[in-house]
């Protein structure tokens, strides 16, 4: 990727959401894509109800889109690397076919994020073997992803054990740069830690990878007084797209043109789509990319 400057994309969890099928199930493949293209963006990512690699290429090529990457959940700690291994290699198999960038890898290992657990005050923590039994299995996936030709970005999550800033620079610090790389979500890291500045900054050089997510902030704070979950949060409207919430992205994004970012930046919001019209939503989101971040979309030949 180093002789692309930034794509935007925007993710299919704004049609239809994977840990939730039954919201936005009415939403086809080619409906989620074509009104990407009504928005302007040049890509997304694979969702779970994606199709296999040669129908998906054909959807993609009929309106010049790119995928950037798709999610991963691993479980290192719970299952071993060599299990995880086996399904890593069959995900970048398909990822390598539809030409992504990214494989993104979120341990899953005691994720309450499917539960019906506080997400604000009951995430999980990991021993100290148990971070070493992830940092190394992770530089293990990186190596694979390499084979590839793809990058390990690993996402940094609401109710997991890599969540908080400090749990950041914990796995940054305990694996290898070559192979493990940051997925920077700003969403994530607000309702976390009420900052999204602070990781930027300190792991800007490991970012490979970025989602724009915003975040209605007195949704969040009525969310925490109540103790939702994070299935709860979301349909609660905590998520939006920028333009939408609380997060200033121009200071996000002039840091990451400071440094040089180069790839994807994704635009990404759990919602309800019959709540939040999924198009309505998206054509936000590119007017304030292109209102105020003053960018005009990249023409992909």
């Amino acid at each position: 990727m180093a002789d692309q400057e930034i794509l935007w994309g925007i993710a299919p969890i704004g049609w239809r959401n994977d840990d939730m099928p039954e919201i936005g199930a009415e939403n086809t493949l080619s409906h989620l894509l074509s009104d990407i293209v009504v928005a302007g963006f040049q890509g997304t990512e694979v969702g779970g109800f994606f199709p296999e690699a040669n129908v998906l290429n054909k959807e993609l090529q009929l309106r010049n889109l790119k995928i950037a990457g798709q999610w991963f959940s691993s479980f290192i700690i719970r299952d071993g690397i060599d299990a995880v291994s086996e399904a890593f290699i069959k995900h970048c198999g398909y990822l390598k076919e539809v030409n992504a960038d990214v494989a993104v890898v979120s341990e899953q290992t005691y994720s309450i994020q499917s539960t019906a657990k506080n997400v604000f005050s009951e995430k999980p923590y990991f021993s100290n073997e148990e971070w070493e039994k992830l940092s190394a299995g992770l530089n293990n996936l990186g190596k694979i992803a390499e084979e590839y030709n793809l990058k390990l970005v690993y996402h940094h999550h609401l109710g997991t054990g890599v969540q908080t800033v400090e749990e950041v620079d914990r796995l940054m610090a305990n694996t290898d740069p070559r192979y493990v790389h940051l997925l920077f979500d700003t969403g994530h890291i607000y309702v976390s830690d009420g900052d999204y500045m602070t990781l930027l900054n300190k792991h800007i050089d490991r970012i490979k990878h970025v989602h724009f997510k915003d975040v209605r902030r007195d949704v969040m704070e009525q969310c925490r007084k109540d103790g939702l979950s994070f299935r709860q949060s979301f349909l609660s409207g905590m998520f939006t797209v920028p333009g939408d919430g609380c997060i200033d992205f121009t200071e996000v994004y002039n840091a990451l043109l400071d440094d040089e970012y180069k790839g994807w930046i994704v635009v990404e919001a759990e919602q309800d789509p019959s709540i939040a019209h999924p198009l309505e939503y998206a054509l936000i989101a590119r007017r304030y990319i292109d209102e105020k971040l003053i960018l005009k979309p990249k023409i992909i030949k």
